[in-house]
């Protein structure tokens, strides 16, 4: 839809915020954070412009403290979830007609709300319902989000000007129209900015939206909700349910007008849904967009050139920010045997100087993982490694969920490539270390490619160039997302689009215009001034 043309703010990336002691910004995260813990709420469904509780309901808790209950929410029927899908495409037509720089006012607005009044309170949400320390929670909740609504608004500009040639007999122009049916979002428990994200991208596309968010997620996703309804997101745009996922999901892809899935999650979540699309396809009036983030094992390579103070501190903060619990997480390293004794030292020590606990204390670096079942995995494993003869544990290894799902920062290190935690997603604050002799560069750059079927995030420690060079061809298909002398996590809205594919996903990048494209179906229009009214063309002659 072209409209109209209009010069948009430049989007530039939200400044991240330091909390130091003393900052207004953090006074005014740990007021949020009070008022938020001691004030029980109760989350709807949004449908249209009802706010509906079904009296069927679950409690929140905070991961660290999992006996504080901090709200309820309330559970969809299949009559609900059929009656969000009837709303939305109620909402279509005028939502789809309106001017694309109206919809990109509504989310610019957002940005700022975010940036400004609700700064506090979705960090604190954030931070209670992810238990993520306060710096994790404002680097995702706020900077991310704030840049995800910024720049796709300015990458809806930029696609919507991307107009093919005309001459001066025809003008030729192409429209970027909404799908024709509804969008379903499924978004997970571990980043905020994602929750938002999928179903604002889709939507501010023109698409109408069903959204459902992670059970472990409700918390924050709330204030997403009244950011949205602040920012003037009209009723029935994004439709929000709660529930099972599995009847959720089944309602949606029984809908003859269901349009393209918008994902985040888990891998064999995703490929259940992509079989059960196929199985539908020739009920849906159009072919639906398949768009999915899922899973990683996701890997930093060090060669001997590398700086050991370096390559530590990457495999420390890439592995055990936010627990582990980022999809592009830092989960398995491969060190060389020259450097590993310095590596080994300072990874040692810098994580028996990491402080665990609740977030609201800011002295902690680590907090809980988000539920029992994630704790119960990680905790199995953990056992497992202490009992195996090709894995040793050099720190951390334990674990204690009497108060909150704690797992210790813990480090393994094997004498097998392939041992199950170098290549089983774990998503928690585990980290395994292949320790490899130094001659054997490219035959473990072979490994790394090889070892896990997932190809999201990576990273390669070097002061060799060369290296460097074999390490990033021989790994172009290993990671979605490369990166060279860094940790393989912290991607910038803008800066670095993130996804990856194999088993991560359709690399779809999101935070760039190739994620919102995906929401967009071009129609090309093409006017001839003066029509042609003889059928005859010059190579016939009289």
């Amino acid at each position: 839809m072209l409209k109209g043309f209009f010069h948009v703010p430049k989007a530039v990336n939200e400044p991240v915020k330091g909390y130091a002691p003393n900052s207004p910004e953090k006074a005014a995260v740990q007021a949020a954070y009070t008022k938020m813990w001691n004030s029980k709420i109760d989350v709807p469904l949004y449908i249209g412009s009802e706010e509906i509780r079904t009296g069927n309901t679950k409690t929140m808790s905070a991961p660290h403290d999992h006996k504080h209950i901090v709200g309820t929410y309330h559970l969809a029927e299949k009559s609900h979830v059929e009656k969000a899908i009837a709303n939305a495409l109620e909402s279509r037509t005028a939502w789809a007609n309106m001017a694309w720089e109206q919809r990109a006012a509504i989310f610019l607005k957002a940005a700022e709300l975010i940036a400004g009044p609700y700064r506090a309170r979705i960090n604190a949400a954030t931070m209670i319902a992810q238990s993520k320390n306060v710096h994790q929670a404002e680097i995702d909740a706020s900077c991310e989000l704030i840049d995800f609504l910024r720049f796709n608004v300015e990458f809806m500009t930029q696609i919507y000007g991307d107009q093919p040639t005309s001459t001066s007999d025809m003008w030729n122009r192409l429209e970027y129209r909404p799908l024709e049916g509804f969008v379903y979002a499924i978004t997970p428990f571990n980043f905020t900015a994602i929750a938002a994200n999928l179903p604002a991208s889709a939507a501010m596309m023109g698409n109408v939206v069903v959204w459902k968010p992670s059970d472990s997620q409700v918390f924050s996703a709330q204030i997403i909700i009244e950011v949205f309804k602040e920012a003037g997101v009209p009723d029935g745009v994004i439709n929000v349910v709660f529930g099972d996922a599995q009847m959720i999901t089944d309602t949606v892809l029984a809908s003859r007008d269901f349009a393209g899935i918008h994902f985040t999650g888990s891998t064999n979540v995703f490929k259940d849904i992509w079989a059960k699309i196929g199985t539908n396809i020739h009920h849906y009036k159009t072919y639906p967009r398949i768009v999915g983030e899922t899973g990683g094992k996701d890997f930093i390579i060090a060669h001997s050139s590398a700086n050991p103070k370096q390559v530590s501190t990457g495999i420390v903060r890439g592995a055990f920010e936010f627990q582990g619990q980022k999809c592009s997480a830092a989960s398995r390293s491969y060190v060389p045997k020259s450097l590993w004794p310095a590596v080994k030292e300072q990874i040692i020590a810098d994580v028996k100087s990491m402080k665990m606990g609740s977030p609201e204390d800011f002295s902690n670096f680590i907090t809980a993982v988000i539920h029992e079942g994630s704790f119960d995995k990680l905790a199995s494993f953990i056992d497992q490694a202490k009992k195996d003869s090709d894995a040793e544990i050099i720190v951390g290894g334990n674990y204690d969920k009497s108060v909150g799902y704690f797992i210790e920062p813990t480090v393994i290190v094997t004498t097998n490539p392939h041992y199950s935690t170098m290549a089983t997603e774990l998503f928690g604050p585990v980290m395994t270390i292949f320790v490899y002799e130094d001659a054997k560069w490219e035959e473990t750059l072979e490994l790394v490619d090889t070892t896990s079927e997932y190809a999201l995030t990576g990273a390669v420690f070097s002061q060799d160039r060369y290296a460097i060079e074999v390490a990033t061809v021989k790994l172009q298909n290993a990671a979605g997302n490369f990166y060279i002398n860094d940790k393989p996590t912290g991607a910038v809205v803008g800066q670095q689009p993130f996804g990856g594919a194999r088993a991560s996903g359709t690399n779809d990048k999101a935070g760039s215009p190739l994620n919102l494209l995906r929401w967009a179906s071009p129609r090309t229009i093409k006017e001839t001034f003066v029509t042609p009214t003889d059928y005859r063309y010059p190579f016939l002659g009289e």
